[in-house]
């Protein structure tokens, strides 16, 4: 696991033997965990928004858009 992308609101870790991306919500207490054709496409898109040196703010509305209505609570049992 590596930390592809970190703010207050957001990290992104990537899963290279899984090929995948889990996008977690920090303030939302919620993950997205992604792979396959889905992962190639968010690491194409989160490229081309941090390639063009935006701010983290941007950075963080791109992911909470992503996560919208697909990531799931994080549960501590």
């Amino acid at each position: 696991m590596d930390t592809f992308y970190s703010s207050d609101e957001y990290s992104v870790l990537a899963y290279p033997a899984q090929y995948g991306f889990e996008l977690v919500d920090k303030t939302g207490n919620r993950s997205l965990f992604i792979q396959g054709v889905r992962a190639e496409q968010f690491h194409r898109a989160i490229r081309e928004v941090v390639g063009e040196g935006t701010d983290t703010e941007t950075v963080d509305d791109f992911l909470a858009d992503y996560c919208a209505g697909a990531a799931q609570p994080i549960v501590f049992q």
